[in-house]
């Protein structure tokens, strides 16, 4: 009965050792005597207890905070700058055998590529030009991580955090900016105006009677608008013809007369 106990007992420990589950985001992969043998998995791996070691390894997307990070920009200003890189081990050997921790490593190589491709960019670039920005650093990183058997899908800028005294100035050059484009777009809007008066002056001068019409039309609004008495200086030009009229009248009279 002892015997069998002891035989149960060895069985259950051969088997804890020597059986492992790997889920279907997992690899393992398998040295034999410190060699490596594959990678397995997912599903039921047997391993020779003693003999076979595993080290399992994720193929999951890893997002990775970069820390912010002090850069002199090409133009000698000074600011911080964090990121935060999506990344994804693509040969699981190579992760083990080529680097150490490729988690730190990875990291490590982030946060210099970040310093490095932000500084050869002015703080304009930085600002407007993300896209191209995070490009870069998405090459520079897969460039540099492949050897490991990994694979940087993205990497994003999350924020450039300024000097007080360079937010001041950018919220002035904007400002001013503002400014400028309300100053032309005044300019504009008076030339146009402008443009406009003179093709009426040209008009008015080729029909004088288009002003008296104007005039008597101005005088129906303000009448329309207001109860109170208004007195408009009437040019006399408005009365010629009545008093020419009336001239023509005397004239007549006079000449029936004699």
């Amino acid at each position: 009965m002892q015997a069998f106990i002891v035989i149960v007992v060895l069985v259950v420990l051969f088997l804890a050792s020597a059986v492992r589950i790997l889920r279907e985001y997992e690899r393992g992969v398998i040295f034999r005597l410190g060699r490596v043998i594959q990678a397995k998995g997912p599903g039921l791996i047997l391993l020779i207890p003693v003999i076979d070691k595993m080290v399992r390894v994720s193929l999951r997307l890893v997002a990775m905070d970069v820390p912010p990070q002090d850069i002199i920009t090409r133009d000698n200003v000074s600011v911080k700058v964090n990121a935060v890189v999506y990344f994804r081990v693509m040969e699981p050997i190579k992760s083990i055998i080529q680097v150490e921790n490729f988690l730190f490593a990875t990291s490590q190589m982030a946060q210099t590529t970040l310093r490095s491709v932000c500084g050869q960019a002015e703080l304009d670039e930085l600002l407007s030009q993300r896209d191209r920005i995070n490009a870069k650093l998405q090459e520079y990183l897969d460039e540099h991580t492949d050897p490991w058997g990994i694979k940087v899908s993205n990497v994003e800028v999350k924020h450039i955090d300024l000097p007080q005294d360079m937010q001041r100035a950018m919220a002035k050059q904007a400002e001013a900016e503002r400014e400028r484009r309300a100053k032309v777009i005044n300019a504009e809007g008076e030339f146009q105006a402008a443009a406009k008066l003179a093709q009426a002056a040209t008009i008015i001068a080729e029909h004088p009677i288009a002003l008296q019409l104007r005039f008597l039309q101005t005088l129906r609004e303000v009448s329309a608008e207001n109860n109170t008495t208004t007195i408009f200086p009437v040019p006399i030009d408005l009365f010629k013809p009545f008093i020419s009229l009336v001239d023509t009248i005397k004239e007549k009279i006079g000449a029936n007369e004699k």
